[in-house]
């Protein structure tokens, strides 16, 4: 029986005027470039909730750079879908944020590279902090959620506190510390954003009390990485399963970077319906359900916690997505992490790092 879908992540363009370092998008972002149409995204979102889908999460890139965002907002409303944008924040102004809640948009997610502008600047290769400020003040003042999300790595482990502190002083709803998975440019920049063991114990620490003294303000959110803690995340709770996600030029995916495996094929929305593809897609198949398991997987008692691991991480390590993930200490490549760990752990170089391309820069 195929699953019902919950949660649509709307991809709308891959542009972004920052270049994070980390960034989870194609390293190839431009030849996925071709958004797609307002009126596409409309019968996208039309299906979505027909299909059963709760929440929408309009992301990028830069989701903001899509000038008819305020229109598939309303539409997402309309429908009966909690709408949440994620942003860097860099280029919206109050104006249109007032417009974007008059539209039905309830909850914001405002990434942050870290608790300084200097960090900020050093990350993601632009100064955007201060800006970052007035978005967060400006969402708490429209009474819309707020959650903050800082990706978590090596070089931004020490502002911890600070940026924990940083939500508490915004009011911060939800507090997401993810730590960095080495995907797209997080892969590229892994040697200098692969955290030390002793930086991980004490960030749980500081977790740790942290949410003991926001109990009841704010929820903070903090995820042991995968490449330390001997088991693989339960990435997107399995694949096809619970998230749908649609590519800037309509291709519909388990998950933000399974276009990146050689060999799977994925169905365009411009082609069909948002149903019928995610019932007979043979990419969002490949690794649906448990069938596919490796024989290791199948006797573990976590696969259905941990769904198999992640499909991306085992092709970007191994070259098979059919492998076991490298990131399980059962697996049989686990030594790929553990040799990466230990070499990157040691590396205290902290330049040169690979920003994401600002070719895709819109002015």
């Amino acid at each position: 029986m195929t699953p019902r879908p919950y949660t649509l992540i709307a991809e709308l363009t891959y542009r972004c005027p920052l270049g994070c370092v980390y960034c989870s998008n194609p390293v190839d972002a431009a030849r996925h470039e071709r958004p797609l149409a307002a009126d596409v995204w409309k019968r996208v979102l039309a299906e979505a909730a027909a299909l059963g889908v709760l929440h929408v999460h309009f992301t990028g890139g830069e989701p903001l750079l899509y000038r008819e965002l305020e229109s598939l907002v309303a539409e997402a409303h309309d429908r009966g879908l909690y709408t949440n944008l994620i942003t860097s924040g860099v280029s919206l102004q109050r104006e249109r944020l007032e417009q974007l809640e008059r539209a039905g948009l309830e909850h914001l997610q405002l990434s942050v590279q870290g608790a300084t502008e200097s960090s900020s600047m050093r990350f993601a290769h632009r100064p955007a902090f201060a800006q970052k400020l007035r978005v967060a003040r400006w969402t708490k003042e429209l009474g819309l959620a707020l959650t903050l999300n800082a990706v978590l790595h090596r070089q931004n482990f020490d502002e911890l506190e600070a940026i924990v502190a940083l939500a508490e002083e915004l009011e911060a709803d939800r507090l997401e510390l993810a730590n960095v998975q080495y995907l797209g440019w997080a892969l590229e920049n892994r040697r200098h954003l692969m955290p030390t063991r002793e930086q991980i114990e004490h960030a749980r620490r500081v977790v740790n009390a942290a949410r003991r003294r926001l109990l009841g303000t704010t929820e903070l959110s903090f995820v042991l990485p995968d490449y330390h803690a001997g088991r693989p995340r339960a990435c997107m709770d399995g694949w096809a399963n619970r998230y749908i996600v649609v590519s800037p030029n309509g291709l519909v995916l388990p998950c933000h970077a399974a276009h990146t495996i050689a060999g799977l094929s994925f169905e365009n929305v411009q082609g069909g319906s948002l149903a019928t593809i995610w019932e007979r897609s043979s990419g969002l198949r490949a690794f649906r359900g448990e069938d596919w398991l490796p024989a290791t997987c199948r006797g573990c008692a976590l696969h259905k916690a941990d769904f198999g691991g992640c499909r991306c991480q085992a092709f970007h390590l191994t070259g098979d997505a059919h492998a076991m993930d490298p990131a399980c200490e059962l697996a049989p490549s686990h030594a790929l992490v553990q040799q990466a760990r230990a070499v990157d752990e040691q590396n205290a170089r902290v330049v040169p790092l690979r920003f994401r391309k600002l070719g895709h820069v819109a002015s």
